[in-house]
């Protein structure tokens, strides 16, 4: 009943719960036959899982595009095709660009991931944002995704950019640059400094491509970087300039006496 056409880290937790409640088949690139079939799914070949009623688009954003020319053709008269991109504006254009007018059209971002949603779903968040699409099949993808425990945000695709841009893409340049600069655990620590670890684990784990595509294809991702830079040059420049005030000598402390 459900297709999915990606079986990476999310297309593999995605397709798990799923599985749970629908008949899933699964079409990716390379042979991850052994993988799905473990989970509960089917691997099927992408014709079998473009024929299904609701078709689930789990690819890199930078390869939606191909990926959507591809089955396009194939895509049966009045089926439901989600994507689960953590960016909304473009995908969302490209869907309704490239697939057939007669194609249901649903963006989604679920704001969680293998880490934070690998033992349960209850009170994470997914994103849903409306593009062609019955209001009864909406209301049944959306009650059923609140059933599952979901807290459920509906908003348009350029309101999801605008503040993913800082909720997502700025975590993961914070984490990055974490990362770059070298920080590891520490004995004398602070829960602050573990927090800031945490970051670092969480955005280490997704792949460089999703770093990328979370900039390219984020219109907002951009100025809100570049918006958090100048802020870090302002408070150095501020801190340089109260510590030019500072003497530069280092006062001698005398020895203790020899006993």
């Amino acid at each position: 009943m459900i297709g999915i056409i990606g079986f990476g880290r999310f297309g593999q937790l995605m397709a798990g719960y799923l599985a749970r409640d629908y008949k899933i088949k699964v079409f990716n690139r390379s042979d991850k036959t052994e993988a799905i079939v473990g989970i509960g799914a089917e691997s099927a070949a992408l014709e079998d899982v473009c024929r299904q009623k609701v078709v689930i688009l789990s690819v890199p954003i930078s390869t939606m595009q191909e990926t959507l020319k591809r089955i396009a053709p194939l895509l049966q008269s009045e089926t439901m095709v989600i994507d689960v991109c953590s960016v909304k504006v473009y995908p969302v254009g490209w869907m309704k660009e490239l697939l057939p007018p007669s194609v249901s059209l649903l963006g989604t971002h679920p704001m969680f991931g293998p880490d934070s949603a690998a033992e349960s779903l209850l009170d994470r968040k997914i994103v849903l944002s409306r593009v062609r699409i019955e209001e009864k099949h909406y209301q049944k993808v959306k009650n059923y995704l609140i059933g599952k425990g979901l807290n459920v945000i509906e908003t348009t695709p350029e309101e999801h950019d605008r503040q993913i841009a800082v909720s997502l893409a700025l975590t993961h340049f914070i984490g990055r640059g974490l990362d770059e600069f070298g920080a590891k655990e520490l004995t004398i620590d602070t829960e602050g400094y573990k927090r800031l670890l945490r970051i670092l684990g969480v955005v280490t784990h997704d792949t460089w491509q999703l770093f990328e595509d979370m900039y390219r294809y984020n219109p907002y991702a951009r100025e809100k970087r570049l918006a958090f830079m100048t802020a870090l040059k302002r408070l150095e420049e501020k801190l340089e300039g109260e510590n030019a005030a500072i003497p530069t000598f280092i006062q001698k402390v005398p020895k203790p006496p020899i006993p």
